[in-house]
């Protein structure tokens, strides 16, 4: 037991270069491997089904993020209730908080399972689904069967933020490894060898997501968890239930409005997508092109979502021990990596815009050629900044001040964006609804960078006068 405190106790003594290597590379590695699940889904279905089928997955795509969501409300909640509470020395705070997001998630995970079943048709119209779409056909199979392994998913995602916040970076990224590689394996059997088609890439992510769980769980009630799993002792209390809300909102409120997002793309491709692209399929294939383009920038943005954990547990449980000067640095190391992560992927992504769309579709039309390599070009002219914001909207969360962050996550994903892809769609059409996106990640940038500006100031001032 004493090597697990020291586990987390290095947190406020390592130095902070070396605590961001040791636990942002696991969690990288951990979250671009996580990418797999949805990404190699993508690549077997455009290669051996066809493009249109992409767009199906892009249907589908909203009600997954949905799920993240609640996941994320959960798990990256409780995460940060771990890395304070170890901070302040209170352990049986940080296990009681676990107990609460385990029922929480299989309670949200049975509940979306049961909607989705009952409601699936009616869900896909929300989805976006376009009247006459030959991609909704595939949406529907699809997502018949991964609502079975919703509860598996959340379980498997929630639980790894807590497992990482208490020191063990790299048994959240040995599971994500797993769950990748056999969801690898089970498409190349259930696709190319049994010929499932769109129902096999579903089977081969519940699959995969139940081994994830089973290995998840089997560390978190084991000998090794300084923070242990123990659902039958579990104390009930209203209050860490709030508080667990309050840390994970900023978080949950970015992946909803990234669904409303998703949402509102997938019905303006099927608006503009025919009269853009001068074929009648217009919108089906506008909506596998921006599927296409969702799972290169996913692999971009993965790494600093990586960065980002890794850091977590080094702000919060420096910010709860008041060691300033070490919450300063490490966010400042984590703005620096993720700023590079996001240049190289723009540097990528404008070269070789044509191999990665191939990657998907080796054949794809040529209406799906002329459209996705200036479509992506378009929508990541703001990309070497959107490392600054993703780590900056979570040192707002760690400094107790979640409501900035959703204000952020709002402005970004809600008040600046929904309103441009309306407007800029009305009056441009398809390329309107393209051009949306760097136009409201600017204004977000801009108003981030004035916030943290005085966030910064006030970390400096509680530093030196904790000296």
């Amino acid at each position: 037991m004493q090597n697990n405190a020291n586990a987390a106790g290095q947190l406020g003594t390592e130095s902070i270069g070396k605590l961001l290597l040791k636990f942002s590379i696991p969690a990288i590695t951990g979250m671009v491997v996580n990418a797999l699940y949805n990404v190699v889904d993508r690549i077997f279905v455009g290669r051996a089904v066809s493009e249109i089928a992409l767009g199906g997955i892009a249907l589908v795509m909203p009600l997954m993020t949905i799920g993240m969501a609640f996941a994320m409300l959960f798990g990256i909640g409780t995460a940060n209730m771990i890395s304070m509470r170890l901070g302040q020395e209170r352990r049986q705070e940080a296990e009681n908080a676990l107990n609460h997001c385990f029922f929480l998630l299989i309670g949200a995970g049975i509940l979306m399972m049961a909607i989705g079943l009952i409601f699936l048709d009616p869900i896909l119209s929300l989805a976006g689904a376009a009247e006459g779409s030959e991609a909704v056909g595939y949406a529907r199979e699809y997502l018949r069967i991964t609502l079975f392994g919703v509860v598996f998913a959340m379980l498997s995602f929630g639980l790894s933020h807590c497992t990482r916040a208490q020191g063990f970076p790299s048994v959240t990224m040995i599971g994500m490894i797993l769950g990748a590689g056999l969801n690898i394996v089970f498409d190349a059997l259930f696709i190319i060898v049994f010929k499932w088609g769109v129902q096999g890439a579903a089977w081969a992510t519940v699959v995969s997501q139940f081994c994830v769980t089973v290995y998840i769980l089997f560390f978190a009630m084991g000998r090794k968890a300084f923070v242990k799993l123990t659902p039958l002792a579990i104390k009930l209390q209203p209050s860490i239930v709030m508080q667990i809300l309050a840390f994970g909102s900023a978080q949950f409120l970015l992946q909803f409005l990234m669904s409303a997002v998703q949402v509102l793309n997938n019905m303006s491709m099927g608006w503009y997508g025919a009269a853009a692209l001068g074929v009648s399929n217009g919108g089906d294939i506008a909506l596998s092109g921006m599927n296409i383009y969702g799972a290169v920038l996913m692999f971009i943005l993965m790494p600093v979502f990586g960065i980002n954990q890794g850091a977590q547990p080094i702000l919060g449980y420096n910010y709860g021990a008041k060691k300033y000067s070490r919450v300063l640095r490490a966010y400042l190391g984590a703005v620096s990596a993720a700023t590079v992560v996001c240049a190289a992927g723009f540097a990528v992504i404008m070269i070789f815009p044509v191999q990665l769309i191939r990657v998907f579709a080796p054949e794809g039309s040529p209406a799906l050629m002329q459209f996705v390599p200036r479509a992506m070009k378009m929508m990541i002219l703001m990309l070497p900044l959107a490392g600054f914001q993703i780590v900056s909207a979570n040192l707002f969360v760690v400094t107790g001040r979640p409501k900035i962050s959703i204000f952020l996550s709002l402005l970004r994903q809600c008040l600046v964006l929904i309103p441009c892809i309306l407007i800029f769609g009305k009056i441009w059409g398809l390329w309107g609804v393209i051009a949306a996106a760097p136009v409201s990640e600017s204004f977000a940038f801009l108003l981030t960078g004035a916030l943290i500006f005085f966030e910064i100031k006030k970390l400096r001032k509680q530093s030196k006068a904790a000296i």
